[in-house]
């Protein structure tokens, strides 16, 4: 059982860090590490919004498999 937890695990935090990454403007790697157009604030829509709800959605499954996964 606790392997298969901890496989769930690694393929949630891989989808975790593969959803941060792509919500990264600009292939340069620009606003990656800080730089960016500035503070200017817009609304989130489309495909944007959608990868935004999904990565707070996995963030809390990994939470929630990590309590899981010590107290089993």
């Amino acid at each position: 059982m606790n392997v298969y937890l901890n496989i769930i695990q690694i393929i949630v935090s891989v989808a975790l860090i593969a959803l941060t990454v792509m919500q990264s403007k600009g292939a340069s790697g620009g606003r990656l590490f800080g730089g960016g157009e500035g503070s200017v604030y817009r609304t989130r829509r489309g495909i944007e919004k959608t990868f935004f709800n999904v990565t707070i959605i996995l963030a809390v499954v990994f939470f929630v498999m990590s309590l899981v996964n010590v107290l089993v």
